[in-house]
C-alpha cells in the first residue's frame, strides 16, 4: 500500500502546474506519478513500497522505495531504468559518498552516474555521440530522477547553497564505451559481466581539446595541464577526478601501446603545479620562497583516484575532466552492483 498523499486534479496539465506551484519539480514539466505508474516501477525491482533504500542521517531524511519510484516516474523513467535508479540511490547513500556535504556545498557539485555492464545495451544508455548531452531518454531521466529525489525528499531546497550550480545538476548520467581497456567497474573490483553504477560528486564536464598532437604524450600533457588548473578543488584540496577520453584520443593512445593504467600513471605524475605557481596564482596566500619551483602539488592523490573512462562520438578530439568535490576524505566515488542492490540481472 502506498503512503503518499493522493490528490485529484482535472487532467495531466493541471497536475504539472500543481507540482510547479508546490516546488516539486526541477523547473521542467514532470510526468504525473499515478498509482499505476508507481507500482510498475516497484514491480521492476520486486520491492515493497516501504522498503528503506537509503538515508541522509545529517538531515533526518529517509528514502523508501515508494519515494524513489515516485520521483523516477516524475523524471520520465521507464520501469526498465528503475534498477539503475535504485542502485544509484543506494550508492549515493553509502557513508563514503558523504551525500550531505556535496549536496549542501556552495561549490555546487553534480552527481555523476557512470554505468557499466550488460544493462547498458539492455536499456539503451548512450556512451557515444553527445553522451553528456540531451537526446537519450535513459541517460536524461535516470540522472533527473536522482535530482528530483534530492529536491523532493533529500532536503535540497533547504540545504543546497550552490553559488552558481551547474547544468549537470539537472542530470548527469552516461555509460562507459566498450574498448580494449579494462572497464571502470572491473578496475573497481567487479566482473566484466556485472552491471554497475559508479557515482561521483564532481563539477560538470571541463572539455579538453587537442587536435594538433601527433603523439600520445602531447595529448596526455594537454590533459594534465587542464586537470591541474589552479581554480579547481583538486588543486586546493585532496580529491578524486573523473576523466573521459573521446574515442579519437583513446584510439591514438591504444595504438601506441598505452593501457588505462599507464595513462592513469602518466596523468597522476604530470597533472601537478609547482608551489611557486600556486603562490603566484593566489591559491596559496604566501610569499614565493626560494626552491618553490621544485616543490609540487598533484591534482590527484594517486593514479587509482583517477576515474578514467572512454565515451563520446567517433569524430572530434574533445575529451573531458570532472574535478571532484572538496576532499576524498569527505566524499569518495562509490561503485554499486545493480544486481546486489535490486536483484535485477
Amino acid at each position: 500500500m502506498l503512503r503518499a498523499e493522493k490528490m485529484e486534479v482535472k487532467d495531466g496539465l493541471a497536475a504539472i502546474e500543481h507540482f510547479f506551484q508546490k516546488g516539486w519539480t526541477d523547473g521542467l514539466p514532470i510526468v504525473p506519478p499515478t498509482e499505476e505508474r508507481i507500482y510498475e516501477m516497484l514491480q521492476s525491482v520486486n520491492m515493497e513500497p516501504d522498503t528503506i533504500v537509503g538515508a541522509i542521517p545529517e538531515r533526518g531524511r529517509v528514502f523508501t522505495a515508494e519515494i524513489v519510484a515516485i520521483n523516477a516516474v516524475m523524471a520520465g523513467c521507464l520501469p526498465g531504468y528503475f534498477p539503475v535508479v535504485m542502485a544509484s540511490v543506494q550508492a549515493i547513500c553509502e557513508p563514503e559518498f558523504g551525500l550531505h556535504g556535496p549536496s549542501a556545498s556552495t561549490h555546487g557539485a553534480a552527481i555523476m552516474i557512470a554505468v557499466n555492464g550488460p544493462i547498458v545495451e539492455q536499456i539503451g544508455l548512450n556512451s557515444g555521440a553527445n553522451a553528456f548531452g540531451p537526446g537519450n531518454r535513459a541517460n536524461a531521466t535516470i540522472g533527473r530522477a536522482i535530482r528530483l529525489l534530492m529536491i523532493n525528499a533529500g532536503g535540497s531546497p533547504e540545504f543546497d547553497r550552490s553559488t552558481l550550480g551547474t547544468s549537470a545538476k539537472y542530470s548527469f548520467c552516461f555509460a562507459e564505451k566498450k574498448t580494449d581497456w579494462t572497464p571502470l567497474h572491473v578496475q573497481r573490483g567487479f566482473k566484466e559481466n556485472d552491471s554497475t553504477v559508479t557515482v561521483f560528486a564532481c563539477e560538470g564536464p571541463n572539455q579538453i581539446q587537442n587536435h594538433g598532437s601527433l603523439n600520445s604524450v602531447g595529448i596526455l600533457r594537454t590533459m594534465s595541464d587542464r586537470m591541474s588548473a589552479l581554480g579547481t578543488m583538486n588543486m586546493a584540496s585532496e580529491t578524486e577526478m573523473a576523466v573521459v577520453l573521446c574515442p579519437e584520443h583513446y584510439h591514438h593512445l591504444q595504438k601506441e601501446g598505452w593501457s588505462k593504467e599507464s595513462v592513469q600513471q602518466f596523468l597522476y605524475e604530470n597533472a601537478k603545479r609547482s608551489i611557486r605557481d600556486m603562490k603566484h596564482g593566489g591559491i596559496i596566500d604566501a610569499p614565493i620562497d626560494e626552491g618553490d619551483e621544485y616543490k609540487f602539488k598533484h591534482a590527484i592523490p594517486s593514479p587509482e583516484q583517477i576515474l578514467l573512462m572512454v565515451a563520446g562520438g567517433e569524430a572530434g578530439r574533445f575529451s573531458a575532466c570532472m574535478p571532484g568535490w572538496f576532499s576524498y576524505k569527505q566524499s569518495k566515488a562509490v561503485t554499486k552492483s545493480i544486481k546486489a542492490a535490486t536483484g535485477f540481472t
